[in-house]
């Protein structure tokens, strides 16, 4: 993706199920948890790098030793900075060891971070600032053990402000209107509810105080906790929590929006917001694992007893989609598969667009994590071209060396851009942005005959398209190519993302932009103006029952009208080389990817009520001329 796009954060939760004295004798040491989730989290810093947070759960401590630990950091490699400070931590311990051999009871005692609960969390921030107070996990403070809560999560809610007044209505003073405090002091309220609860039945039953919070600590009913907390969500979100006395979950919205999956055996209880890390950390099979279903938790108890629960009723699972076509790590054996299709399925649009010339044509992809769908489009170039030959080949009398010539013929594929700086460019401001793409990319001179060869190169996807009209075509266009032709695996980018990703400005989407262009260029002005009433209108009414108004911005045009549009509006100026964008069709994706249907980004379906609201604020926004997101 050579547009800037913050999104999605990375959650892990980690139960080891033996005492420590287990994973020190098998594994050489009692940290062994430690170094798994270091791992995970190094394996999903694709997910997140404005922030990193860990916390740390031991499991029957004595009244006056720590048990809860946690850690955040914003440094620039936060994950390392953490688990640096941690091992800082332990090297100051271990200067009291008795011998190199000193027992993981003593360990666990004394250092921290030494628990059998941990919890990890990578941040992309979406909205406000980076500072540590926005990093997870995010912690609710008690003596009592069961009223602790520690909450981290990959989420965005588009109702926050429906819910901070219920928080308000149920007598709480909320200090601040965002989605991560208003769900922790959610789940708070319920599992302080809870306690007193059973706090009244151990009463009734003659237990002393001492006694009852053993009581409550094995009857605490997490699910239920869960259900009344979420009845009113709005969002997508996959959030981890633990309990201060040991217990721990991770619940999926109803609709499968955010990716999470588990893994359990006798030794572990391992929950990742990906799945090729938990085979990689812990080398398993992929059948292995399994995904927590839409609306269910994974309820792990103190006891080590696991259960999956449903707290919402599923509703129609609309995985998103941007998982598959860029978010999530490639080697996710059905993800790779996907993006491979994606590629495939633009094969045709791009033959016809070079006339079957594949002599005079070089392919190439940018960023790196274009290729697989790059690997995709050259094998159905392949199969196109193998085709061709033998229809040839059947239908035409050659000559040794016409055959000679025919057989040589395939795709020329060139690394065109380089990247020779190592540097992050998507986490870099946009002001310096496009400075600095020129810095890090550079091309491969020689690889195009200039004023003879068209340069195709494939994208992830087109947003803004900022990138490409500042940066990356003046790059390519040293080469000196008769044409270039940007092909992007996804579909055009028309409407906000509610549930975790950092597209919420539609005046920001390139395709935005054209569709407005279009309206004034066909004298339809004001008409379009009307559109703002008409949102204004749907606002009036419940969420549920709002129409998505934005919608309308695009129904006049066909996709071919704005991709062209988008063409002049990317392309520089005084640009010598033709230029053409070929985008993924809606239908090419949902081939690709038949069992992720969260596709709202690209065709306004959303699937909760929430986005067609946040579809008309957002309309909205760009009339009042406002560039904030709208929930």
């Amino acid at each position: 993706m050579s547009d800037i796009i913050r999104h999605e954060c990375g959650l892990a939760v980690l139960r080891l199920k033996k005492d420590l004295s287990f994973y020190k004798e098998k594994y050489g040491t009692a940290r062994y948890g430690l170094h798994c989730m270091y791992l995970l989290m190094e394996k999903m810093i694709n997910r997140g790098q404005d922030g990193a947070g860990l916390a740390s759960i031991k499991l029957d401590t004595e009244p006056g030793i720590n048990y809860i630990d946690r850690i955040r950091s914003v440094a620039t490699k936060a994950v390392q900075d953490i688990f640096h400070q941690i091992h800082l931590a332990y090297l100051d311990k271990k200067k009291h060891f008795s011998s190199e051999t000193a027992d993981a009871a003593w360990q666990k005692k004394n250092i921290p971070f030494l628990g059998e609960l941990l919890m990890g969390h990578l941040r992309y921030g979406t909205f406000g600032g980076n500072s540590i107070y926005q990093c997870h996990p995010v912690r609710k403070q008690s003596n009592w053990k069961t009223k602790n809560l520690l909450v981290a999560g990959n989420f965005n809610l588009t109702n926050v402000d429906e819910l901070f007044d219920h928080l308000v209505e149920l007598g709480q003073h909320p200090r601040e209107r965002s989605d991560t405090v208003t769900i922790l002091e959610k789940i708070g309220h319920f599992l302080d509810r809870e306690n007193e609860r059973l706090f009244r039945i151990a009463k009734d039953n003659g237990l002393s105080n001492f006694h009852i919070s053993t009581f409550i600590q094995e009857h605490l009913d997490v699910a239920q906790i869960l259900r009344d907390s979420s009845k009113k969500w709005d969002g997508g979100y996959v959030m981890g929590g633990l309990i201060g006395h040991g217990d721990a979950f991770v619940l999926r919205d109803p609709n499968g929006i955010r990716p999470v999956f588990f893994y359990d055996d006798e030794e572990i209880t391992v929950a990742a917001s990906e799945r090729p890390v938990i085979q990689t950390v812990f080398n398993v099979k992929k059948e292995k694992i399994q995904e927590i279903p839409p609306g269910h938790a994974l309820i792990i108890k103190k006891n080590g007893y696991v259960s999956l629960s449903e707290i919402l009723p599923p509703g129609t699972k609309c995985s998103c989609t941007f998982e598959r076509i860029y978010f999530s790590r490639g080697n996710d054996a059905d993800i790779y598969r996907e993006r491979n299709a994606l590629g495939k399925s633009l094969a045709p649009s791009v033959i016809e667009a070079i006339g079957g010339d594949l002599e005079n044509t070089v392919f190439s992809y940018i960023p790196n994590t274009a290729e697989v769908a790059f690997g995709g489009l050259i094998e159905g170039i392949h199969e196109w071209n193998n085709k061709r030959k033998a229809e040839i080949i059947r239908n035409q009398k050659l000559s040794e060396g016409e055959l000679d010539k025919l057989l040589s013929e395939f795709p020329r594929i060139h690394k065109v851009v380089i990247k020779d700086a190592k540097q992050r460019t998507f986490i870099t401001d946009d002001e310096n942005r496009d400075q600095l793409v020129s810095i890090v990319y550079d091309v491969s001179y020689g690889t195009v005959v200039p004023g003879k060869d068209t340069l195709v190169v494939m994208d992830d996807s087109i947003v803004r398209g900022t990138t490409l009209r500042k940066s990356i075509l003046t790059i390519l266009a040293r080469l000196e190519p008769k044409k270039i032709i940007i092909v992007s695996s996804a579909p055009q980018i028309r409407y906000p993302d509610c549930y975790g990703i950092d597209m919420s400005v539609i005046k920001r989407f390139v395709a935005f932009e054209a569709a407005v262009m279009l309206w004034k260029e066909f004298g339809k002005k004001e008409e379009f103006n009307k559109l703002y009433s008409l949102a204004k209108a749907e606002l009036q009414k419940p969420k549920e029952e709002q129409k998505n108004i934005l919608r309308e911005v695009y129904a006049p045009f066909t996709n071919d009208q704005i991709t062209r549009k988008i063409s002049e509006l990317i392309k520089p100026a005084n640009f010598k080389p033709e230029f053409q964008i070929i985008y993924q069709t809606l239908e090419g994706l949902r081939a690709s990817c038949p069992n992720h249907k969260g596709d709202w980004y690209f065709s306004g379906n959303y699937p909760t009520p929430g986005g067609n609201m946040v579809c008309n604020k957002s309309l909205i926004n760009y009339f009042e001329g406002k560039e904030s997101r709208a929930y």
